[in-house]
């Protein structure tokens, strides 16, 4: 189910110099963020939490899971490259799988490894709330990537509908609109992130069981569903 050929070729587009500054930039301004209010305000649970839950985890995650889930197969569809992929000898999901893994890892090492560093610089980790969010955003990745994936395979503007999904769904009527919360990806995480965190600090409008299906089921949903589109496309293209 994984192709090192695939996983090259893979990382060598989502790593490019110019991917690599894009993917860098909210990392590096958290951290930024980070020391600049530690600096004015000193180690304060509350201001971590709000921080790392208020920009790491409804921003830049989702923001990183849009550039690495779409740019692992969209690009190659776009101009056509994804043919080379398709004449050789390999089975649809195998490339999936093989892309979504790509993605995953390189989602988690630019959103969860700063935000423990974040987390460290702003309160040391007092009460988990460092821990905590790292593991929201370990989680997160894995689901983004997985569903901006599907979608830069089905749609040639994947990066704009990832965006309004995750900007405008999860930020704006998340926050307007108590049911829609139940719908986001943001809101499973941070169920995750709950159990994990001292007191309040972190909360979500799901619970756990229910978050933790519904991460499951997104994530293989959308692998498979990713892998059936990719086997139409092989077919329309032989027609």
């Amino acid at each position: 189910m994984y192709d090192p050929t695939v996983a090259r070729l893979t990382y060598r587009a989502l790593l490019g110099r110019r991917r690599a500054l894009i993917l860098g930039a909210l990392p590096l301004l958290l951290i930024v963020i980070s020391v600049a209010v530690r600096g004015l305000t000193g180690a304060d649970d509350q201001t971590a939490s709000d921080v790392l839950g208020g920009f790491g985890i409804a921003t830049m995650v989702p923001i990183i899971g849009v550039i690495a889930g779409t740019g692992a197969i969209g690009p190659e569809i776009d101009d056509g490259s994804v043919v080379y992929l398709l004449s050789k000898p390999l089975k649809r999901p195998t490339i999936i799988f093989t892309k979504l893994i790509v993605a995953i890892a390189v989602t988690m090492v630019f959103s969860a490894v700063p935000t423990l560093i974040a987390g460290l610089i702003l309160n040391g980790n007092g009460q988990q709330v460092a821990v905590a969010y790292t593991v929201a955003a370990l989680v997160s990745s894995i689901a983004y990537s997985a569903l901006f994936l599907l979608l830069g395979t089905v749609s040639r503007h994947a990066v704009v509908f990832g965006l309004v999904y995750a900007l405008v769904w999860e930020a704006l009527f998340g926050s307007l609109v108590p049911g829609a919360r139940t719908l986001s990806v943001q809101q499973w995480s941070l169920a995750v992130a709950h159990k994990l965190a001292g007191g309040d600090l972190v909360t979500s409008d799901v619970g756990l069981p229910t978050a933790t299906v519904l991460l499951v089921a997104v994530t293989v949903l959308a692998t498979w569903y990713a892998g059936q589109k990719l086997r139409t496309l092989k077919l329309a293209g032989e027609e």
